[in-house]
């Protein structure tokens, strides 16, 4: 994967798994509305009891694919690190995330309609009791009409259950183990940069105690420029399941990111709510501008004020109360 652009209509099929910031995407301008069904009830939460949303970009964020795959991470090292074994490391990626999509997330079927989020098609599924059913007996395919979208919700009901219940239910162990040993070598190549940022997600959900003082409800939200079953396979192998639901993670492909964190105000909004991007890319710092939102950069090199290992919640939470309190408004 050399090239730092991917089209839809004629990338290679690992492609959807690596996308810049600069790929040609349609915008919908119209804000559609958030299933009503797929709503968090954060306005239930006790009125004096601030919540903060935090929407985390996935690719060169939270995990690294790109910059292993083309040479950019090592690169920022002045060859401390060993670019070869990088890109391998990023090469073993493409597969896996491949085969969980193939094998387990019915990619193959449904990887030319991404939809935005696992619920936007929740009004056509009728609750039917997946157990037995038979998805390669239900002839799942064009046109995209009202029987094919139940059809593929179906599809995302599953994978949202599979999720829920994580790759130990999913590989087996020859497989669990080849993630894992893959998750460790990725981890130490890149200085706890994964496991890091697993950390700060935990604590974002008051689950460590490294900030004990805090006792505010939060919200972790992923928006990803990827396709939406590949991010959600993403997020299962980078260990992200525990600190972000399956139902909170969105995809920007067709719709764009300003559209997804309106998505995510209208679900989460409140007077008692705030919100803060993270990102390294300029299409999220652009959509929280839009949204007066606060904004962290995340950044590759070395030296950078904000990336993992590094990077902590006071420091969000420092930003977060710098805006919050100048616009003297929360969202």
């Amino acid at each position: 994967v050399g090239s730092s652009e991917y089209l839809r209509d004629s990338r290679p099929r690992c492609a959807c798994l690596v996308l810049a910031e600069s790929s040609a995407r349609c915008r919908m301008e119209e804000v559609v509305p958030a299933s009503a069904n797929s709503q968090a009830s954060t306005g239930d939460a006790a009125a004096d009891q601030p919540i903060n949303v935090y929407v985390w970009d996935l690719d060169e964020t939270l995990i690294l694919l790109k910059s292993l795959l083309d040479g950019s991470f090592a690169g920022h090292f002045e060859g401390l690190k060993d670019h070869e074994k990088g890109t391998e490391i990023g090469k073993r990626w493409e597969n896996i995330i491949l085969e969980l999509c193939d094998e387990h997330f019915f990619y193959e079927e449904i990887e030319n309609y991404n939809q935005p989020y696992l619920s936007s098609l929740h009004e056509y599924d009728d609750g039917k009791d997946l157990t037995k059913y038979d998805f390669e007996a239900d002839c799942f395919s064009s046109p995209f009409d009202d029987v094919n979208k139940r059809k593929l919700a179906y599809r995302h009901r599953a994978i949202g259950d599979k999720y829920a219940k994580g790759l130990q239910k999913i590989l087996d162990h020859r497989m669990f183990k080849v993630w894992s040993d893959l998750y460790s070598s990725t981890d130490k190549y890149t200085d706890g940069w994964l496991s890091s940022a697993h950390k700060l997600l935990e604590e974002a959900l008051c689950k460590s105690t490294a900030e004990p003082a805090i006792k505010s409800s939060s919200i972790n939200c992923i928006v990803t420029s990827g396709s939406l079953v590949p991010s959600i396979a993403k997020c299962l192998l980078y260990r992200l399941d525990d600190v972000v639901s399956s139902d909170n993670v969105y995809s920007s492909w067709e719709s764009g990111k300003l559209q997804c964190f309106k998505w995510i105000k209208e679900r989460h909004g409140g007077p008692n709510v705030r919100f803060c991007a993270v990102g390294d890319g300029p299409e999220e710092r652009s959509a929280a501008s839009i949204m007066k939102w606060p904004f962290v950069k995340i950044e590759i090199r070395p030296d950078a004020p904000h990336r993992f290992p590094g990077l902590s919640l006071s420091t969000i939470h420092g930003i977060m109360d710098a805006v919050y309190q100048s616009s003297g408004k929360d969202g």
